[in-house]
């Protein structure tokens, strides 16, 4: 009970911590003009170092770091959740397909699966940002084409559970077809266990978005918390120990993947709770 409260007070921190973060991604291009973050009409000195005017001090251009950091949420946030959401649904859909049907469809799907699982998905990401069109949407291709294998393991490990079951055999000889039975008894099953996937996924996607926005991959035209690590290293923070341009940004990532990975542990001990 004690272990079950503390996830509990760990998963409501992270939802705390995600709400926030959202809002702030929400209300961002409410507040903040273009003129504020336009490299041609900032007044501030460059590397200007934190205080009243500048909470985070300046970048390389002028521009406030507390206003790119926030501006950059909404980005971070996009990609992880849409990237993610991408890759659980193919992971889904692949996972019941193959754990239903079985046989030949389900060898082929398994061999796709093990291709994508020996492969670094890191590796294929870059590959396909390098080769595809430079955008928000190419990083979330990106992401969600090369991360959804081990959901498909997962979602077809609890399909072959499920359908093992008596209920399920039951409902196959009153005459349930397919549909019937992935509907009705597959996807209420596996839904709270992908719910808890998808949670992690955004994690993972938001380090992936900034792996490769830091690589210079990512979309030029948006701000990241990835793309300004990349900014930072490549204009020369570390030379210029402007330490406020490279903090920041690395710690908005530490603490929402972290929100995500709490949240994500806390419903997990829901979903499946130990006995």
């Amino acid at each position: 009970m004690n272990r079950l409260t503390g996830f509990s007070r760990a998963g409501m921190a992270g939802a705390a911590i995600l709400v926030v973060a959202a809002l702030v991604a929400l209300i961002a291009p409410l507040l903040i003009s273009a003129d504020a973050l336009d490299v041609t009409r900032v007044t501030a000195a460059p590397w200007q170092t934190p205080g009243a005017q500048h909470w985070l001090g300046t970048d390389h251009t002028g521009r406030s770091v507390a206003l790119l950091v926030v501006q950059g949420a909404g980005t971070s946030l996009f990609v992880g959740l849409t990237a993610a959401v991408l890759s659980v649904g193919i992971g889904t859909l692949v996972g019941i397909v193959s754990g239903h049907f079985g046989g030949l469809v389900a060898g082929a799907l398994l061999r796709v699966t093990d291709f994508f699982l020996v492969l670094p998905a890191l590796v294929l990401a870059i590959a396909l940002s390098t080769v595809l069109p430079r955008g928000l949407g190419t990083i979330v291709l990106a992401i969600g084409l090369t991360s959804w294998p081990s959901t498909a393991r997962m979602v077809r490990a609890q399909t072959l559970t499920i359908e093992a079951r008596p209920f399920v055999e039951r409902a196959r000889a009153l005459g349930g077809g397919h549909g019937h039975v992935i509907g009705r008894h597959v996807l209420p099953s596996v839904v709270p266990l992908v719910l808890v996937n998808t949670t992690l996924a955004v994690a993972s996607s938001i380090v992936a978005e900034s792996t490769l926005a830091f690589l210079g991959l990512g979309d030029p035209t948006r701000i990241s918390w990835g793309a300004m690590l990349h900014q930072a290293q490549l204009h020369g923070a570390v030379p210029q120990r402007a330490w406020w341009f490279l903090l920041p940004p690395g710690l908005a990532i530490v603490v929402v993947v972290l929100a995500f990975t709490l949240v994500g542990r806390a419903l997990e001990a829901v979903v499946t709770p130990k006995r």
